[in-house]
């Protein structure tokens, strides 16, 4: 097979708590070290690179002495918080000496459902990977229990491969990859190579192999393969401690198990909102605005909006409307209903004179946009 990671522009980089923190005993700060230099390298390749960091909980639990992980769940709250910050500093440390600023970002998996708050973490993202610096992400534990209970770093990282469009997500875990059986019990098992992503047969083969990789499971990397895999990002499983294993993907070779995509990014992306999510309000545009948005491509900006309809915030779904009341896109909109109406018909020069400031120069970004 050929390595999807040696085309992708945009990287997840998703490594687990038994890695970072050499299986529970301390962050392991040699490995963090490696992974640094390679994300270095791959920067050095025209990457640009996300990683999604777990063990806060498991540093915590070193710094304030706990010699097995605490059961309640203010005692791990209190881990999180306390372990954050070494993780957070190891992080900084490393990349510095690649001449590489970080950034720590923590969420739950409620921040990328509520459409504003997903609207803003992903401008967030964007930004930082524009200035050149690479975003350590994590789940906020410190203050969400059911992301300490339940939740998993890697259906974070597929999340996040959705909100900023990425073209992979490298999942570092104890394990080679996926087998078609539990190797441990089975002899017979056959690792697996490559296979779609999403493929109800894989989820049979990972639910009868055990794992002792931190809260989740191989079941929940095949799961979150799946999850990516509807806005096109194609995920590789992969050793963690594979020598140089990031610098030898993005090279080409074979490494762990690949998992592929089979809808296109953008097509995923208009599927998803086309079909699976409710308008909250509308706008009807002038002729010309629907004619750029149909064959042209471009944004919607407010001078084209002639009215507004409904009552929405920002990153709410709405509804265009052409002068007969046929709906011509959808999309996630940078302002709320009372912002926009003040500001339709206006060009986006005049936008913060009249509200006081610019979230963005478009109504409806055309990334954010379906055409119907």
């Amino acid at each position: 097979m050929n390595s999807v990671i040696q085309q992708a522009k945009r990287l997840i980089v998703k490594v687990g708590s038994s890695l970072v923190t050499n299986e529970g005993k301390g962050l392991d700060h040699v490995a963090i070290a490696r992974w640094a230099e390679q994300i270095a390298h791959l920067r050095t390749l025209g990457k640009e690179v996300v990683l999604v960091s777990s063990g806060a909980i498991a540093e915590g639990m070193q710094r304030l002495g706990f010699e097995k992980r605490p059961t309640g769940i203010h005692e791990l709250q209190a881990c999180a918080a306390v372990g954050q910050m070494g993780l957070a500093q190891i992080y900084e440390t490393s990349f510095r000496a690649h001449q590489l600023g970080t950034a720590q970002v923590l969420l739950t998996h409620a921040d990328l459902a509520d459409r504003e708050r997903y609207l803003n973490a992903r401008s967030t993202l964007f930004t930082l990977l524009k200035f050149g610096v690479v975003p350590i992400i994590n789940e906020n534990d410190t203050v969400v229990t059911d992301e300490i209970k339940f939740g998993d770093n890697d259906t974070l990282g597929a999340l996040v491969a959705n909100l900023i469009e990425g073209d992979a997500l490298i999942i570092l875990t104890d394990q080679r990859g996926l087998y078609t059986a539990d190797p441990r019990r089975d002899p017979q098992a056959c690792f697996v190579d490559e296979a779609k992503a999403g493929d109800p047969a894989l989820e049979a083969m990972a639910g009868g192999a055990g794992s002792g990789i931190g809260r989740g499971g191989m079941l929940t990397k095949i799961l979150a393969a799946k999850r990516a895999a509807t806005s096109g990002a194609h995920t590789v499983i992969a050793w963690g401690r594979e020598d140089r294993v990031l610098s030898r993907l993005a090279a080409g070779e074979a490494i762990g198990t690949q998992l592929t995509a089979q809808t296109a990014q953008l097509t995923a992306r208009k599927q998803w909102m086309a079909d699976h999510l409710q308008t909250a309000g509308s706008v009807i545009l002038d002729a010309g605005a629907v004619a750029k948005l149909t064959s042209h491509g471009k944004s919607l900006l407010p001078i084209g909006v002639v009215e507004v309809s409904g009552e929405f915030g920002r990153g709410d779904v709405i509804t265009c409307l052409d002068g007969e009341g046929r709906a011509v896109a959808r999309g996630i909109t940078n302002y709320s209903s009372s912002e926009a109406r003040r500001i339709v018909r206006r060009p986006s020069s005049e936008i913060e004179s009249i509200l006081g400031f610019v979230e963005e120069p478009e109504l409806i970004h055309r990334d954010n946009m379906v055409l119907l």
